[in-house]
């Protein structure tokens, strides 16, 4: 009896909780959802608090219950008030979840620092629009207890995808993307993929709203029945822990043997300079970048043999590769027969109505040199940043003195889109640069399936921030999405070799000179979402909405 009064006192005082929140107005409203948003970040890399999403997103969807019901004639109102919260709760999560990217436009601060106070905050407001249209399109389809936690659930999850799609998409930490705190809880990824990840955390963290304000516990008794729906959200979050944690035990009693092909990623930690200038310096980085290959280590301390793959880092070499005839041929003398090199630098081409030595068009690109220092395959970016690589709409914005920040004399171009590079003794390979390899479904090639994944970047631009953590993790889930390993090498970034698990197997930090000598982990075979994608979670988010709208009594419209 004293644990039933125990336990209902507590029902009682989170639903005279919920109900202060749903009765707040005006910049107390909006302070509360642009607090909650802001401390969900913790949740994120390099923090992975994931307890905290369990009070934040609650409150959250009191919020929502505090803003009327859609009644015909209030509808258009009801839905700008939760759209104002949900684009509020974004802006906080936002703002200061990608702060980090204001680094970028301290790099060449002369020409770009002015930029920085608009980058930091319009980037926010422009991501925060998705939140609010879940907000509002879930406010719309409101119900009791835990059944508007499934709406929101699925509303969240909807304009999520749209936020990785539209306009090229920016599906950068996704809500989803706390579970790579947990090697086990981001198994599941495997099966649903990244979307999949935020849709069911969602289920979760917001079970507590289950406590519905608008049907106090003084008015209708001690509600301790309510407590079932987040027991059984609970409940399934400890039963995809146990499938995790099972799936990685099977892994490693069963020692899937390594691919038999060694790998030495290259961590030159090499800072920003006018390295395209300076004769000097691009001297000093290229003999860099030759010493870290070739020298050898404790790992491997006969050196590099024939059956190994180097991997340099995004624009490691601060020169147009293919046309250094000098440098590739460095390189060939560096490598070992059998041995080959994936490095990244830009690439330019002749404009088709100018003189044939004046380049007008760049790519960024990938290359693979072999050891007589040819280029034996190529691979151009085809996912660029916007704002970074290219202007939008440049003819109209360029004339408003609207820059990239990587700057050439002319332009980048995209690439055709992800492919499988296949080259002779070495398990074929699908090319990621950078920022594309945020993109779930969006880096294996349809045809021929890859042997694994190397991701080349430079996350330089970001300094010692929360941002290379945060991309590392979303390397983390394509290897665990794909079941494929993941060889990243960055510049000044963090390294890693990562398992089809999405575990790291050995990795460098953060203003560090390295390098990682490790054998490449086997693939798996095919995963779901390998070969679903997103197909499986929309059937998800179908039935749950459909669950929801045919449960008990809605709310009264």
């Amino acid at each position: 009896m004293r644990f039933e009064n125990g336990l209902a006192a507590a029902v009682y005082r989170i639903e005279k909780i919920a109900a202060e929140l749903a009765e707040l107005r005006g910049w107390r409203r909006t302070l509360a959802a642009l607090f909650a948003g802001a401390l969900s970040t913790l949740a994120l890399p390099p923090y992975g608090f994931l307890p905290i999403l369990f009070l934040t997103f609650p409150v959250l969807v009191w919020l929502l219950d505090g803003v009327g019901e859609p009644t015909r004639s209030r509808r258009r109102r009801v839905m700008w008030r939760a759209g104002l919260l949900g684009w509020w709760f974004g802006f906080g999560y936002f703002f200061l979840g990608l702060y980090w990217v204001g680094h970028a436009f301290l790099v060449d601060a002369d020409k770009f620092a002015f930029l920085l106070p608009l980058a930091v905050t319009l980037l926010p407001a422009g991501l925060a629009l998705f939140t609010a249209a879940a907000a509002a399109l879930a406010r719309l389809f409101w119900f009791r207890g835990y059944r508007r936690v499934a709406v929101f659930a699925v509303a969240w999850t909807v304009f999520e995808w749209l936020r990785g799609h539209v306009l090229t998409g920016f599906p950068w930490n996704m809500i989803g993307q706390s579970f790579t705190a947990s090697d086990a809880l981001m198994q599941a990824g495997a099966m649903v993929g990244a979307y999949g990840l935020s849709f069911i955390a969602l289920l979760v963290i917001a079970s507590p709203a289950t406590f519905d304000s608008r049907v106090h516990a003084a008015q209708r008794g001690p509600g301790i029945e309510l407590l079932a729906a987040p027991a059984i959200a609970l409940a399934g979050l400890a039963l995809i822990w146990l499938g995790g944690a099972a799936r990685l035990s099977a892994a490693d009693l069963a020692a899937p043997a390594a691919s038999g092909t060694s790998i030495r990623i290259v961590h030159p930690n090499t800072p920003f300079a006018d390295n395209w200038n300076d004769s000097d310096r691009v001297l000093a980085i290229i003999g860099q970048l030759l010493r870290m290959s070739r020298d050898p280590t404790p790992a491997r301390p006969g050196g590099i043999d024939g059956n190994t793959i180097v991997v340099w880092p995004e624009n490691a070499v601060p020169v147009l590769l293919a046309r250094e005839p000098y440098v590739l041929s460095a390189i060939g003398r560096v490598l070992p027969e059998g041995a080959k090199l994936i490095v990244g630098s830009n690439r330019g081409e002749a404009d088709a109505e100018g003189p044939a030595n004046r380049l007008r068009v760049f790519y960024n690109s990938l290359y693979v040199v072999d050891s007589a220092g040819a280029i034996a395959a190529a691979y151009d970016k085809h996912h660029l940043v916007p704002f970074g690589e290219y202007v939008p709409l440049r003819h109209i914005l360029g004339r408003l003195g609207l820059r990239q920040i990587v700057q050439f004399q002319g332009s980048f171009e995209t690439g055709p889109g992800p492919v499988t590079l296949e080259l002779p003794d070495t398990p074929p390979v699908s090319p990621l640069i950078c920022y594309e390899v945020i993109f779930p479904g969006g880096i294996v090639a349809p045809g021929t399936r890859p042997q694994w994944l190397v991701n080349i970047t430079n996350d330089a631009w970001f300094g010692a921030s929360i941002g290379p953590h945060q991309h590392l993790s979303q390397a983390r889930l394509r290897a665990v999405e794909q079941g494929l390993p993941l060889v990243r090498s960055a510049n000044s970034g963090i390294s890693a070799m990562i398992d089809p698990y999405g575990r790291l197997v050995k990795s460098l930090p953060l203003d560090t000179q390295g390098v990682i000598d490790a054998t490449l982990p086997a693939a798996l075979q095919p995963t779901l979402y390998a070969r679903l994608g997103d197909i499986f979670l929309a059937l998800l988010l179908i039935a749950t909405a459909f669950a929801a709208a045919f449960g008990r009594e809605p709310l009264k419209r």
